[in-house]
């Protein structure tokens, strides 16, 4: 039986008030809770991000669910430089 790494992505929940961030276990995994500006960032499996986010956007104490954007980012950096150096360039 092979270790297999599930695909996760982070949710930043907006909250009103931090007193229920215990209830948010249950969806996910809490990774960081800003009192400040109250909210939480959490953990779950890519599958169920718009479950999730629709469920969660139901609860009471929730403002609002913002799914994170890297997954959808281009991580692969090789070549950048010398791209951004010749737009440079052509630019004057």
């Amino acid at each position: 039986m092979a270790f297999e790494i599930q695909p996760r992505q982070s949710l930043i929940v907006y909250t009103y008030s931090l007193k229920q961030t215990r209830q948010l276990k249950r969806y996910g995994t809490v990774m960081y809770v800003s009192k400040k500006m109250r909210y939480v960032v959490l953990y779950v499996d890519c599958a169920d991000v718009a479950s999730l986010t629709d469920q969660l956007n139901h609860l009471r104490f929730v403002k609002r669910v913002v799914a994170s954007q890297r997954p959808e980012i281009n991580e692969t950096f090789n070549g950048v430089a010398e791209e951004m150096a010749a737009a440079k360039d052509d630019d004057e």
